[in-house]
């Protein structure tokens, strides 16, 4: 009788993995085939990617067009003079101070400039004393880093936007002189950016008290008439400024004395212009004070001395008072000084004028 064998049932193997005997099959027929995509998937997947690039290639370039967008610039592409300029010149102290700056932690604050249309280059609004000491670091160091400016780009609206950008960061970052103010205006009247003079001054000088800019309306007749004669009008002071004023309202040919005589002395410094200013106004004063009245003959007929009406006293402060007596107003005491009467003269032409 033939002996049975027995069989030893084969181990279950998963799906996949190796037998492990040499010859049988390593991977298991039944091993399913990986998946591919579905075609919708794929061209839904590209169009959300290319959304995606544009929205960000359109907040970029609207970063870019509304100012946002902090640009590189080659100092050569910005035209310093793209507007008539606030500032007339710098303080060395606070030129070399600036450009220790830049020298130490590079541009922290970028210019703002503005397009020009149909050229590759750029107009500056602000950041002209900026622009300065980066050509002269580059000038000095021939260092590469200070070729470049760091900028803004704005889109102003029109002029009045453009020089506005211009005055508002020179009157936070460095004061100006009244001249200074008053020659922007007088000059951005002559360019037609504004209809007058009393526009430009209302507009550009908006956000500043009243008494300030009736102040520098009362320089606008000095840049009027000396601006081509005066070497350094940017030191003239305040009440200097305000006294010239109005000797010039006052003496018409005031200006053409002034110019002769500077023209002819050819003064060094500000000091020997105001020098000169100051002679040539005591001058015009002299010739024009009136000779003295001769004494009163004294009458041996008595007349009766009609009663003078007693003044009204309208104010009082420390040192001074303001009385009025009939049409006429009366200042006095300690505090009536020379800069008052200036002060006091400049208010009433700004309330006679508006």
């Amino acid at each position: 009788m033939a002996k049975r064998k027995r069989l030893t049932p084969v181990e279950p193997t998963p799906l996949g993995a190796e037998t492990g005997p040499a010859g049988l099959e390593t991977k298991s027929m039944f091993t399913a085939p990986s998946r591919r995509a579905a075609p919708i998937a794929d061209v839904a997947a590209g169009a959300a990617a290319s959304a995606a690039l544009e929205e960000l290639s359109e907040r970029w370039e609207a970063a870019r067009r509304d100012g946002k967008l902090v640009l590189e610039l080659p100092l050569e592409q910005v035209e310093l003079n793209h507007l008539v300029r606030d500032r007339m010149a710098e303080d060395p102290e606070e030129a070399q101070a600036l450009r220790d700056s830049l020298r130490a932690r590079g541009q922290q604050t970028p210019i703002e400039v503005v397009a020009l249309p149909g050229r590759a280059g750029y107009g500056l609004l602000s950041g002209w004393r900026r622009c300065r000491a980066l050509a002269a670091l580059r000038e000095e160091t021939g260092d590469a880093r200070f070729g470049t400016v760091l900028a803004l780009l704005r889109r102003p609206e029109d002029g009045h936007a453009a020089y506005l950008a211009m005055i508002e960061e020179n009157e936070i970052r460095a004061n100006l002189s009244h001249y200074e103010r008053a020659r922007i205006v007088v000059k951005a009247a002559e360019r037609g950016i504004f209809n007058s003079e009393k526009d430009a001054l209302a507009t550009l000088f908006a956000s500043v008290p009243r008494a300030r800019r009736s102040k520098i309306n009362s320089f606008i007749g000095i840049v009027k008439t000396l601006d081509s004669a005066l070497r350094f009008p940017e030191a003239l002071s305040e009440r200097a400024g305000l006294e010239l004023a109005q000797q010039l309202r006052d003496r018409p040919r005031l200006a053409q004395e002034i110019s002769v005589a500077l023209k002819a002395e050819a003064p060094a410094d500000a000091g020997a212009e105001r020098e000169i200013i100051t002679r040539c106004m005591a001058a015009g004063r002299a010739e024009e004070a009136p000779e003295p009245a001769p004494a009163p003959q004294i009458e041996s007929q008595t007349h009766s001395v009609e009663p003078k009406e007693p003044p009204e006293t309208l104010a009082q402060w420390p040192g001074l008072t303001l009385r009025r007596r009939g049409s006429r107003l009366e200042i006095s005491g300690p505090a009536a000084d020379a800069e008052l009467g200036t002060d006091l003269a400049a208010w009433l032409s700004a309330r006679m004028e508006g």
